[in-house]
């Protein structure tokens, strides 16, 4: 097939100069433009052939002048197009489209920035709407003629919507600002608007009070400030108030300070004196007064009969002192005694623990949750230190690992009658197959208890983040066959294809969903959580075709808008951009699909996913999912409704649910799905219209608001808000109002809320049920059976020169997007049965598969037909 090596880009005529598209393909025999569906004449066309001289194929180059007159003559100010079509041997191919386009700007802008005066540090916002133009005119600003840098200036910000934004104003920024607009046509220079800078006066600290006029007795104090703190600037207001204030003192008399009495002498000492004290506290010296004159300490030698008795009692003191001595130090020594021999018998444990340790096989000794229960069937590794990481020897003392039944349709086959080009009335494609049983996995290792699985994943040092959560969480054990995991009523869900787990392999595999108060995802700028971030594993294990994970998303499905992103947790714990949505390279082991609500992640290794979205423009717009309830009952004169905002996703929604149904609330409408756009404006929720003779609302404000960033940046699932009403009467049942939710400075969604509070009108929380995850192992959880799978593939994967291969399977299923990254597979028919199983699990239908089959020509041989000896 031939590819283009350049394909013509997007051009803008300028005043009356054509321009010129070029395409060049390889290999090609014949190379043409069409144009607006028509194609262009062949003397339009100037053609160079070349010959590639690395590879010997023939290379083709066209070029065509596009006038202002052929554009204005057939379309006017539409868009005009022109499109590459190059043929070789095996087929064609089409190149992008090119747009062609009148250059123009107009005079006058739509808005133009007006003057302002304002106070220091104040936020200053210039609006400018540039005139309209094709291409649309960049906007830059200036300030007294010269350009402004936000990148150098840190306090400028020029927003999406071209405005700037002056974050502090300083008496710098007092200057004449302009607007100015420019493409490729022209420039055009807004009026100035004059920015004035004006400083209120401020109040300086006040000094600290003088002293007191008088030394002993009533005086006067006082204390100033000064307006200088700003000084007042460009304008701006003096400062109010007065600038000197006096106060009453008094001032106290100083004391003068007086000696206590002597304390009484106290025993005879060693050197054979004794003494007295007195304090200068009767009164003490105080406010300036002297201090007491005179000694504080006497001394006094004492008699020769009180010498002897001092000294014959400090010998007693002396003896009873190297006794003390002779017993503390005994008893430490016993105590070093007892350690050291603590210590010893440690280290022989110790020892002995990790010699026996080493004996240990390798295998054994270093299993973990990656090695428990993924055990081959009936292999048997030759050498403990060749086995791989993922299995280990069998265990022939328990129950022996196999499946049981046949292999058949996950459905039943219904007999279906029609009049289709491929028989489906006798065929056993769709009739059902003898011993109806399905395929079920049994390992004896296998445990049958969700808690104890989860518990033993969480205890794993890669999986301390896992919750405990049973009912977010499925997990299975498979092998060749493959299977399916999903968690229910939260759209994520994992298909293992078969042949992707290596023949001879059975891993244990999980899957679950992450909340987002339990992993904190790092986002910046305008980056927002599209998804739910979900975990499958164990990571690292061996696959050698990719896992299709699907789940949902909240993103307004407008690629223009967003620069998708899909985002792996590494072994460190970091997040890593693995994938951005319409860049992917077929190289690399991970490809997406996104779909309106669905997006289809292949990959080749198991991890923790999620998809993150930044904005390219204010017209990006997260789908939120509106839901409100009330309480069951209500005996009282009081009644609340909860108004839920969230991420219009299943598994959110599912956790509102089972909060509700704890609280014993019910659903009072029908959830609503609003727009919420990236604008920087918050979300803003009232109710309004209701009967005043029966009801009120209790909120001091006419609406309730939640912050913008809580909803884009937030990492919180849900948010809600509570209206409070009051009936004026308790036989007042019926409730009538209107809930209005607008986006500040945007549009808004109003809807009709009419019920009756003592009845149930729309099912209650309590009477919901949350299944908890569910596992298919083998053919039971796919459509297709696995023999007529690998008869199509076979059938499909060699290319015909008629086409009637996987390519036009892959058109007639309306997948033709992906076909380079089907053709990089070894067998691109048996990803797209994998892609149309994850798509249509729950509303797949065999019959149209067959009629797509049988479109497509291939029921000559009758190739689709299994008998029943086969199955």
């Amino acid at each position: 097939m031939p590819h283009f090596l350049v394909e013509p880009d997007d051009e803008y005529i300028v005043k009356n100069k054509p321009v010129t598209l070029t395409c060049r393909s390889t290999p090609a025999t014949q190379i043409y433009f069409k144009c607006n569906g028509e194609w262009v004449h062949q003397d339009d066309h100037l053609i160079e052939r070349t010959v590639d001289p690395a590879t010997g194929l023939p290379i083709m180059q066209v070029k065509i002048d596009i006038s202002r007159q052929q554009v204005e003559k057939i379309f006017g100010l539409d868009d005009y197009w022109c499109q590459c079509v190059a043929w070789s041997t095996t087929g064609t191919q089409k190149s992008q489209k090119a747009y062609v386009r009148i250059a123009y700007l107009r005079k006058n802008f739509e808005e133009e920035p007006m003057g302002k005066e304002v106070s220091l540090n104040q936020e200053v916002l210039l609006r400018c709407h540039p005139p309209e133009g094709v291409p649309p005119a960049e906007v830059e600003w200036q300030r007294n003629e010269h350009v402004i840098d936000p990148v150098s200036e840190p306090n400028f910000l020029v927003t999406a919507d071209r405005n700037l934004i002056i974050k502090q104003a300083r008496l710098a920024d007092t200057a004449n600002y302009t607007c100015v607009a420019k493409n490729i046509v022209a420039r055009r220079r807004s009026s100035p608007a004059t920015v004035l800078v004006y400083v209120n006066g401020g109040w300086s600290t006040w000094t600290t009070w003088s002293a007191c006029s008088a030394v002993c007795g009533r005086g006067w104090q006082r204390r100033s400030r000064s307006c200088t703190n700003p000084t007042p600037l460009n304008g701006g207001l003096a400062c109010d108030g007065q600038n000197v204030q006096k106060s009453a003192c008094t001032a106290t008399c100083p004391v003068d300070g007086g000696w206590s009495d002597w304390s009484n002498w106290s025993e005879c000492g060693v050197d054979c004196s004794m003494w007295r004290s007195r304090e200068c506290t009767q009164p003490s010296p105080g406010t300036g007064g002297k201090d007491c004159q005179g000694i504080d300490l006497q001394s006094l030698n004492c008699t020769s009969q009180q010498c002897l008795q001092s000294e014959h009692k400090n010998t007693k003191s002396d003896t009873k002192s190297h006794t003390d001595t002779f017993e503390g130090v005994a008893l430490y020594v016993g105590i070093v005694a007892v350690a050291l021999c603590l210590t010893l018998i440690l280290i022989v444990v110790v020892l002995v623990y990790r010699r026996k340790k080493e004996g240990l096989d390798a295998d054994v000794a270093d299993s973990s949750i990656l090695t428990t229960g993924f055990q081959p069937m009936g292999i048997k590794p030759s050498k403990p230190e060749n086995s791989h990481l993922l299995t280990i020897q069998p265990d022939l003392t328990t129950t022996t690992t196999s499946y049981q039944g046949t292999l058949r349709s996950r459905h039943d086959g219904t007999t279906h009658t029609g009049t289709a080009k491929f028989s489906m009335t006798n065929g056993p494609l769709l009739d059902p197959l003898p011993n109806g049983s399905h395929h079920t996995l049994h390992n004896g290792k296998m445990t049958s208890d969700p808690a104890e699985f989860m518990t033993r994943l969480s205890n794993q040092t890669y999986f301390k983040t896992l919750p405990r959560d049973v009912a977010n969480t499925s997990y299975g054990t498979f092998n060749f066959l493959g299977g399916r995991l999903t968690i229910p009523n939260t759209g994520i869900s994992l298909l293992i294809p078969p042949e992707a787990i290596p023949r001879g392999k059975i891993y244990e595999i999980y899957l679950t969903a992450q909340r987002k108060e339990d992993l904190r995802l790092p986002l910046v700028g305008c980056q927002t959580l599209l998804s739910p971030i979900v975990s499958c594993g164990p990571p690292g294990v061996v696959l050698t075709r990719p896992t299709i994970l699907s789940m949902d998303h909240c993103s307004d499905a407008c690629p223009e808008n967003w620069a998708i992103r899909l985002k792996k947790q590494n072994y460190e714990g970091v997040w890593e951009d693995v994938l951005m949505m319409g860049e992917e390279l077929i190289s690399e082991p991970y490809y997406c699909q996104l779909e309106a609500e669905t997006c289809r992640v292949f990959s080749e290794q198991l991890g923790r996913f999620s998809l993150v979205g930044e904005s390219l423009n204010m017209s990006a717009a997260k789908r939120l999912r509106l839901v409100l309830f009330s309480d069951a009952y209500c005996s009282t004169l009081e009644y609340n409704i909860r108004v839920y905002c969230m991420d219009d996703t299943q598994d959110v929604f599912k956790e509102v649910m089972q909060m509700e149904r704890q609280l014993g609330g019910r659903l009072i409408d029908e959830p609503h799905v609003l727009l919420f756009k990236d604008s920087y404006h918050n979300l803003r929720l009232s109710i309004h219209d209701m009967p005043q003779a029966h009801w009120r609302s209790k909120l001091l404000s006419g609406y309730q608001e939640i912050p913008f960033y809580h909803i884009w940046n937030g990492s919180q699932r849900f948010l809600h808000c509570t209206f409070t009403l009051e009936r004026l009467n308790l036989s007042t049942c019926e409730l009538t109002c209107q809930l209005c939710v607008w986006q500040v400075e945007g549009e808004g969604q109003s809807f009709g809320l009419d019920f009756n509070i003592a009845k149930v009108t729309l099912r209650t929380c309590s009477a919901g049920t949350f299944s908890f995850g569910s596992a298919l192992a083998g053919p039971s959880a796919f459509q297709i059976p696995y023999l007529i799978r690998q008869k199509i593939c076979s059938s499909l994967d060699t290319p015909c020169p008629n086409g009637a291969d996987w390519r036009l399977l892959a058109q007639r299923l309306k997948l033709d997007r992906h076909m380079s990254f089907f053709a990089s597979k070894a067998s691109p028919t048996s990803v797209i049965l994998d892609l149309w199983e994850a798509q249509h699990f729950h509303s797949g239908n065999l019959n149209q598969l067959a009629t797509v089959m049988a479109d497509i020509g291939k029921q000559e041989a009758m190739i689709f037909l299994v008998s029943d000896g086969e199955c």
